[in-house]
């Protein structure tokens, strides 16, 4: 039987050759500088995107309220002399009004970027030209739809949910969970067999995510939310299904925003390509990439079907939730001021992690290879995508909770796929995470982005160093060992069907980082410890394990689609030292955890009068509460039962709050005010 290999590339890539647009000099009656107005090239005709200075907030709030939020007009009269020239039709905020988070959002800045379209015939030069004089506009970039950097039509060896079922192996290791196709997941336990019962040629015992002594301990935990933006991830898959993050005050096909967030129907998530809460992983083209990436991190442990997650659950109970932002939607892609919405949702709905396979090509990308190379600094990244500079910020640090497991979120990135010598953005990014992948010996994947933006590394297969060339659907050795063992095997869908199947890429590396991420947390909130997002990704490094004594000598493979009897290509691994980061073992960071960071604290309460919030100190104290007051009932009132708190707001106004714990009193301030929700956010 033919068998195919999907060879992933990158996961998604937004190519970055730019062109520079000469601005005119302002006015005396302008600021000394203008707005950056590079034009990436795919820049969307007939579209800006742009950010009025605070000044302007008053008069874009009155138009949006007269206009029921999109208008043809900014009401701003010099702003709206420009848009009259480019015939503008469309007016309207980047991101809806979350009733429960305008307050920070206005404090962050992103209710002033609005998106503009206008006639498609008028030049996108000459139209940021035009706005880019003018004294209101603080920030300019051009929209433009992100791209897959690989082939969507190539076939994945693909395995059904009945086959994977069906098959049997001799295992040579004890697995801690019984799922029947873990002893194919050698990047969780490698013991140097590939559990084949013999050497495997090119595998070295402990390339691993040290899983062994991380489950050990904890195997996830269902408040941990992961955003995976990528494809669709099928959230009916049996092995997944249980570990799907739901938006428990909506329903499909409602027609309400019954939570207020600004999204309709959002109960799975959201399709950011088509602004749908409709995600779909059946278009045509779509590669059942998202659904892989999920399995990585959170395929349910223990259920007696397929695969294991990093991160999945199992005995200790649920695994962490996969949160689904539709970036791609078969041969579609969302705009950047989409995906930029997709990383303020994730915050504003819980998510702690950010799950990305994709980016722009490095600029030490090949062009003779096709790459177009993308942005080569921070500082040039941040003046040409301004607006997903602000999103990935604001995820940054307003993902999690000052008084929870995480102050701040996790954005990790996968580092690109073009053999280049420095990571892609915004993977490069100084406060994300890029990820560089490793094959199954500690050696560098053969095409994978290296270089010292690199933070972590993981496995994430090499078919063109396991592979034979010319032999493309060759994939058995001599010894009859299935070759595909050299990639990553998880969760697939495709044609609407679910099972499993092989990729390869830094994209598969980054969820193995990810759902190690994940792990950590959960274990953090078991053992009751709260940490920064800063913190936390310095500890991540700290545990990892250095891996430059592997880099030495040479190391062949054969680029893909080489024929039989082509010359292989050499890697001198020297010049991947230092280059690669560490590998990331989910082991040693779960035993740091416990003396790591600082205890969890009482929260600040802020609710509405007449209303009622509930919280569970068994999340915060080892030991259970003993009493709970306030000082001053006519503002608010507690019950304690059970070690659930409840605080009901009975006027405006601040109270204090004691609750006595293990002999020891934690202090809290309530806060009663009109129009509050439970979060804080009016």
């Amino acid at each position: 039987m033919k068998r195919y290999l999907l060879y992933i590339a990158v996961a998604f890539a937004a190519a970055a050759c730019t062109q520079e647009v000469t601005t005119i000099a302002p006015n005396e009656e302008q600021p000394s500088t203008t707005p950056q107005t590079t034009i990436p090239d795919g820049a969307t005709e007939g579209e800006v995107i742009i950010k009025f200075k605070p000044e302007m907030e008053a008069i874009l709030d009155e138009t949006m309220t007269r206009s029921g939020g999109i208008a043809t007009r900014s009401g701003i009269p010099s702003t709206d002399e420009v848009l009259d020239i480019l015939g503008a039709y469309h007016f309207e905020r980047v991101f809806p009004v979350d009733s429960r988070h305008e307050e920070r959002t206005r404090e962050n800045g992103l209710h002033l970027w609005y998106i503009v379209r206008f006639d498609k015939d008028e030049n996108l030069a000459t139209a940021m030209e035009r706005l880019s004089k003018l004294g209101e506009v603080d920030k300019l970039q051009c929209n433009r739809h992100i791209e897959r950097a690989y082939n969507p039509t190539a076939e994945p060896h693909f395995i059904s949910c009945a086959e994977a079922d069906s098959r049997a192996a001799t295992r040579t290791t004890e697995w801690p969970f019984n799922d029947p196709e873990i002893y194919r997941q050698w990047c969780y336990i490698n013991d140097g067999t590939a559990d084949f019962g013999q050497e495997w040629a090119g595998v070295v015992a402990g390339c691993d995510a040290g899983c062994k002594e991380a489950w050990e301990l904890c195997s996830g935990d269902e408040d941990i939310i992961v955003a995976v933006m990528d494809e669709a991830v099928m959230w009916s898959h049996p092995d997944l299904a249980a570990n799907i993050w739901t938006n428990e005050g909506e329903e499909l096909n409602a027609g309400v925003d019954a939570d207020g967030n600004g999204y309709v129907d959002d109960k799975y998530g959201y399709n950011f390509v088509r602004n749908t809460p409709i995600t779909s992983w059946t278009s045509n083209g779509s590669t059942g990439h998202g659904t892989h990436v999920a399995g990585t991190i959170a395929a349910v442990n223990d259920n007696g079907i397929g695969v294991a997650g990093i991160a999945g659950g199992g005995k200790q109970g649920g695994g962490v939730k996969i949160m689904t932002l539709q970036l791609f939607d078969g041969m579609n892609s969302a705009s950047l001021a989409a995906e930029a919405r997709a990383m303020k949702y994730a915050a504003d709905n819980g998510a702690v992690i950010l799950q990305c396979s994709w980016g722009y090509h490095s600029s030490k990308s090949n062009l003779i290879m096709g790459y177009i190379p993308g942005p080569a600094t921070e500082e040039e990244w941040a003046a040409i995508y301004p607006l997903e500079k602000e999103a990935l910020d604001y995820f940054i640090h307003n993902a999690g909770s000052p008084n929870g497991v995480i102050d701040g979120g996790l954005a990790i990135f996968a580092s690109g796929n073009e053999y280049a010598a420095q990571s892609s953005f915004p993977a490069a990014y100084s406060k994300c995470i890029s990820v560089a992948a490793l094959a199954a010996d500690y050696t560098p994947a053969s095409y994978s982005n290296y270089g010292s933006e690199v933070l972590l590394s993981a496995p994430g297969g090499d078919m063109e160093y396991y592979g034979t060339p010319g032999a493309e659907d060759d994939v058995y050795d001599e010894n009859g060992i299935l070759k595909e063992q050299g990639a990553i095997y998880s969760t697939l869908v495709i044609n609407g069907v679910a099972g499993y199947g092989y990729y390869e890429g830094t994209s598969m590396a980054c969820p193995h980082v990810s759902g190690v991420a994940a792990l950590g947390l959960a274990y953090a909130k078991q053992k009751h410890r709260h940490f920064t997002w800063s913190e936390f990704r310095d500890l991540m490094y700290d545990t990892a394990r250095d891996i430059d004594d592997y880099f030495v000598g040479e190391k062949l493979f054969y680029m893909r689609h080489n024929s039989a009897g082509a010359t292989p290509t050499k890697m001198n691994l020297a010049e991947y030292k230092g280059k690669m980061g560490r590998l990331t073992d989910a082991g040693a960071l779960l035993k740091a955890i416990e003396n790591g960071g600082r205890d969890m604290r009482l929260p600040n309460i802020y609710l509405a009068p007449d209303t009622s919030t509930s919280i569970d100190l068994g999340d915060i104290f080892t030991e259970s509460a003993t009493d709970a007051t306030v000082g001053n009932s006519a503002i608010a009132t507690v019950e304690l039962n059970n070690n659930i708190l409840t605080i009901t707001g009975i006027a405006a106004g601040q109270t204090t709050l004691e609750v006595v714990c293990g002999g020891n009193t934690h202090y809290a301030t309530i806060t009663v005010r009109v129009g509050a929700s439970d979060n804080g956010w009016l």
